[in-house]
């Protein structure tokens, strides 16, 4: 997202971001839109039950992959913006990471299940072990995404990013249609766009960056820094995917298909900070403290401004996102929507707080705050979900977005040097919307002109 401080910015980064943050928010509008199509796809053709076994192997796959990552994602981020001559030989040491990590995560998983059935979820086993198989391909996916990104390569991340469900929707509409869309095809189908997505970005890699020689000493400095994240990213991912774990484990399939149409869309307003604290992460990695101070507050400001008017939106036309859309199977899903919503906006500020965090070296400090509102996820989840199903995951996530902000704006005041009231979103900050708004619908009919 374009800012005020742009013109603080170190001289090789583009010009303005405007173009990259409007790219890439609607890469992840699209993208959402795509995903959100897809679960209507296979709610419509396999029921809440189909649609929560999918919804559970999806969450395994994406939950093992963050937790056998070990922050290796926030390295190349890091290293590779610091030390562009770092890149070739970090690109080769993230095959070499993903391979590793992938299959020591995915046997991790499967001796865990083993020992522990009811952890495997109400799956087949044998689909079970194809979704983890590909844990490698969506690592790689990871850590070259933010390689890439370190050097302000949003188009091609951007592309990667919107592959994946856009093979999803085309091949399941297709199957579906056919009459023989099954949970197994639908797995292997978004496996097979994760792999898609991790090709077309070491394509790229090999293009522009290269792939140098593995460097075991950058592999120490990488893992050494990552470890540092890592913490923070477990309970990070636990806060979004546990929940889905847990309610697919604890209540069963089709109560976690209700429970991932809440998801779904309230996924939309995650995506808002998700988004910012990918631009902001280059610029945060090269910024003093008291810019990053700066940086950060204002983009949470404007990300909340976002965030408020979005949950607004979901509250009010909840019954329609979830029977009108999907059917009346899925009136369970209103009431967790709803909950949910307003996670959306705490999760603002816990984002874009962790990630200046981070890209100020202090990852061990995001790391006690998110571990807090991981603590929290999951005694709520364990005390609530079998009583009320899908709304005890949607209230205890919540409640642990609220616990994580508070936990990272204390951290942020009395380390970062901040202040709280900074945070709060001011009349300039509409206005500064406003400006945006009026610069893009003066530049777009140029463009019209000018083609």
């Amino acid at each position: 997202m374009a800012t005020d401080a742009d013109a603080r910015a170190p001289g090789h980064r583009p010009r303005s971001l405007r173009g990259s943050a409007l790219a890439t928010f609607g890469t992840n509008v699209g993208a959402a839109g795509l995903s959100l199509a897809n679960v209507l796809i296979v709610a419509w053709s396999l029921g809440a039950a189909g649609r929560g076994a999918v919804a559970f192997l999806i969450a395994v796959s994406s939950l093992t992959t963050w937790i056998a990552s070990l922050g290796i994602q926030d390295a190349n981020a890091n290293i590779g913006g610091a030390r562009s001559a770092s890149l070739p030989h970090l690109a080769s040491n993230s095959i070499l990471w993903a391979l590793g990590l992938g299959l020591t995560g995915m046997l991790a998983v499967g001796a865990l299940v083993m020992a522990v059935p009811a952890v495997g979820g109400p799956v087949d086993r044998g689909l079970l072990a194809l979704t983890l198989l590909f844990v490698p391909s969506t690592l790689l996916k990871l850590f070259l995404q933010f390689l890439l990104q370190s050097q302000y390569h949003f188009k091609i991340t951007n592309v990667a990013w919107i592959i994946g469900p856009a093979t999803s929707v085309a091949v399941n509409a297709l199957l579906a249609a056919l009459g023989v869309l099954t949970i197994e095809s639908a797995i292997v189908t978004w496996v097979a766009g994760q792999t898609l997505s991790a090709l077309v970005l070491g394509w790229f890699v090999g293009r522009r960056i290269g792939f140098g020689r593995p460097d075991a000493a950058l592999a120490r400095e990488s893992i050494a820094f990552g470890l540092r994240t890592h913490v923070s990213h477990l309970a990070e991912i636990g806060n979004y995917r546990a929940d889905q774990w847990f309610v697919g484990a604890i209540a069963g399939a089709r109560e976690l298909g209700h429970y991932s149409i809440a998801v779904a869309w309230a996924e939309l307003l995650f995506y808002i900070p998700g988004v910012i604290a990918l631009l902001q992460r280059p610029d945060l990695v090269r910024a003093d403290a008291a810019w990053a101070v700066q940086l950060a507050a204002q983009s949470i400001r404007r990300g909340l401004l976002l965030a408020i008017a979005g949950a607004g939106v979901l509250l009010v036309l909840a019954p329609a996102l979830c029977v009108g859309v999907f059917g009346e199977e899925f009136r369970a899903s209103i009431d967790d929507l709803r909950v949910l919503a307003l996670g959306g906006i705490a999760i603002t500020t816990m984002v874009l707080l962790a990630n200046a965090m981070i890209a100020q070296r202090r990852p061990l400090l995001v790391a006690g705050a998110q571990s807090c509102a991981l603590a929290v996820t999951i005694a709520l989840d364990i005390l609530l979900i079998p009583a009320l199903g899908g709304l005890g995951a949607a209230i205890a996530t919540t409640s642990a977005y609220v616990v994580g902000s508070l936990a990272l704006t204390i951290v942020f005041v009395r380390v970062l040097g901040g202040r709280a009231r900074d945070l709060v979103p001011r009349a300039s900050d509409v206005a500064w919307y406003g400006r945006q708004a009026g610069a893009l619908l003066d530049v777009l009919p140029r463009r019209r002109a000018a083609h």
